[in-house]
């Protein structure tokens, strides 16, 4: 994939440079796209994918994998080019990163009943997603550092695909770094959405720190969650816009996404 690339593997080809938007009177555009995060912010199906994870590797590679997957928010080619450096693998042998990706995606589907069994959706988001789509303007989707395919995957085993736009997503095979996603889903949104899309009418929706700092490079708003691994003191020292514990108080998820102005 070539630097300023915006399209993954699935959704297409799609426009690579969106250009900044606003409203017809020239002042910027109130938030109208909303990214979120899966893995600890939407849901939470660690045991099952550590699992997954293991088999992809030693399917792809032949060796057993030594570590335990990170899911620290980093994007699906940073931990994968971490993962064959530590295993003494050459870490940009594109050859081995397809074959992950393959392993990955074949094993995740063959335990998605497993995933959806022992994982679960966290609490508040199912409500959540569906107040913010019930916003007029508001649409929906994800920046993650998952495949194009397991993220579909993760959110087709908990019944959440319906209520994000795919399409106008940011995945892990789109860039290295994290902070590099957000214009690949601002260029999607601008084809399919028909309009101008940036930072300024984006809130970005996430668990980690990673979020917090893309969010910041990229312009757009960040309302964290303290779902994970970090606290709420801190993703508020991040930067966040807003923190909150979690996604229980329906109302305070939908006031924080709507109040939040750029």
């Amino acid at each position: 994939m070539t630097a300023g690339s915006s399209e993954p593997c699935a959704p297409g080809r799609l426009p690579a440079d969106p250009r900044p938007g606003a409203d017809a009177d020239g002042s910027p555009a109130a938030p109208s796209l909303v990214l979120w995060d899966i893995d600890h912010t939407l849901i939470d199906s660690s045991a099952v994918t550590q699992r997954v994870y293991a088999t992809a590797f030693r399917r792809a590679t032949g060796l057993p994998m030594r570590l335990p997957w990170r899911f620290d928010g980093r994007t699906e080619r940073a931990a994968v080019t971490d993962a064959l450096r530590e295993h003494g693998l050459d870490p940009h042998d594109g050859g081995l990163f397809r074959a992950f990706a393959e392993a990955l995606t074949a094993e995740m589907g063959a335990l998605l009943g497993a995933m959806s069994a022992e994982g679960r959706v966290l609490p508040g988001a199912v409500a959540a997603l569906t107040a913010l789509g019930a916003v007029p303007g508001v649409h929906q989707s994800v920046l993650t550092g998952n495949l194009f395919a397991i993220a579909e995957l993760k959110l087709r085993a908990f019944g959440l695909t319906g209520y994000v736009d795919l399409r106008l997503g940011a995945y892990g095979e789109d860039a290295y770094e994290r902070t590099d996603l957000p214009v690949h889903a601002f260029g999607r949104a601008g084809r399919h959405l028909g309009r101008r899309h940036d930072g300024a009418g984006t809130v970005i929706i996430g668990d980690t720190p990673r979020d917090v700092a893309t969010a910041r490079a990229a312009g757009a708003r960040c309302v964290a969650v303290a779902t994970g691994s970090h606290g709420v003191a801190e993703l508020r020292a991040a930067g966040a816009d807003i923190v909150l514990p979690d996604l229980s108080d329906t109302t305070a998820v939908l006031r924080a996404v709507t109040s939040v102005r750029p």
